[in-house]
Order: C-alpha cells, then structure tokens, then sequence
C-alpha cells in the first residue's frame, strides 16, 4: 500500500484573468519507510503539493490516494479524522498555540484524536526530542529549535504513517537546523514512518532515500 499516490494531479486557483495553474499534472508515489526530499525554488508548486497531498487543499483534476483513502470526495470531517491519527506535518513557522504549554501543544490534539493516556504519550515524546524539562514552558519561553522539536513531537506522537515536513529549518539558524533534520530522519525512522520533506537545500535533500525536483508545476526525478 502507497502512503501517497497522486495521478496526473492539477490545481487551479482564482478566476478570470487572474486564474492560475499551479499544479500541471503532477504524479508522486510514496512508499511506507520511504524518505523523499521534493528539491526547488519558491513558487514552484512544493507546498501546494503537500496542501493537495495531504487533504489540506482539493485538487482541480486527477487523482489522490492518502493511506488507500481516495480523498477527492472525502468530506472534511473524514480528512481531519485521517490526518490525526495517519500523519504528522511539520511546517516552518512550527504553528504552535502561543496560549498552551509544550505538554499541552501535543497532549491535546492527542485527546482530540481520541487516543487514550495523550498526557503520558505527550510527555514521553517530548523527553525523546530532548525537551522532558521544557513540558510547562510556552512557545514564547521557548527557542526556534525548541518550538520545532514541541512540533515534531506533535507530529510523531500519535505514531504516523507518515510525515510531511514543509521546509522545517526555514525559520532557524544553520546550525539549529541541522539538528533539527537529524532529529526529524531519526524520529522517523524510529516509527517507521515514511517521510516528506519539502525543501530548497539541496544539502537537506540528499539526506533522503530519494530526491524529486518541483519546477513550475511539474515533478521530476
């Protein structure tokens, strides 16, 4: 079973003269312990891919499979309810709530998934990205590399399928970044994850297993 399989996948946004094709009919299969980097610059379509990827945003035309799921069709409700337990995403500005702590930033939407002991998973994920003594520290209290490791512990505590990580060093300094990126191959792989990674540093993406290259709406090895 492909995590992700996207066929001949297009996306369109606004009207009249202003109508824009962002996505050409783009085709992406992702396996399950696959790391995938998607390599190119800005505009070039990467995060639109992931929006449509993941439910987020609904393709114009084509086909989208998430975990077996065709979800073209797929009402909110049901995406939101695949994507809490079956993904974890990490974005650039780690989109933390600013009035909740780091226990609470992954404990809840834990509880609002429904899955049992979300305090204690909360907790122990934390310990595992190195902040087990930041759990009642808020997001302002917090580093940039701290409030990304509070997100990547949001991401990998429900134990995903898969990740995907839109360009999840954007906002720190090279060297907080790097151990961000090692911590996020080394969560992966820790559960059995497959893991997308969208990204401009070609540094980056040679740490994947594969490397695709977004340009103008096309994806291309």
């Amino acid at each position: 079973m492909a995590l992700i399989d996207l066929t001949d996948i297009r996306l369109t946004l606004g009207q009249g003269a202003a109508r824009t094709e962002i996505l050409k009919g783009v085709n992406l299969k992702v396996m399950p312990g696959e790391t995938v980097a998607i390599l190119g610059p800005s505009g070039s379509g990467k995060s639109s891919l992931m929006a449509v990827a993941s439910g987020l945003e609904r393709a114009t035309d084509g086909k989208a499979l998430l975990l077996d799921e065709e979800i073209g069709g797929m009402s909110e409700d049901a995406l939101a309810r695949l994507r809490g337990c079956g993904i974890g995403i990490i974005l650039q500005n780690f989109q933390l709530l600013p009035t909740m702590t780091a226990h609470e930033n992954v404990a809840v939407p834990l509880e609002l998934a429904g899955i049992s002991d979300a305090r204690t998973k909360a907790a122990l994920e934390l310990q595992r990205v190195g902040l087990g003594d930041r759990l009642g520290h808020y997001p302002a209290q917090l580093s940039g590399g701290e409030q990304q490791r509070v997100a990547i512990a949001r991401a990998t505590a429900p134990q995903p399928q898969l990740l995907l990580a839109d360009e999840p060093t954007g906002n720190l300094d090279a060297a907080t970044g790097a151990g961000i990126i090692d911590l996020l191959f080394e969560r992966a792989q820790a559960a059995g994850a497959g893991l997308i990674v969208i990204t401009h540093d070609p540094a980056l993406a040679k740490r994947a297993s594969r490397t695709l290259h977004m340009r103008d709406g096309l994806l291309a090895a």
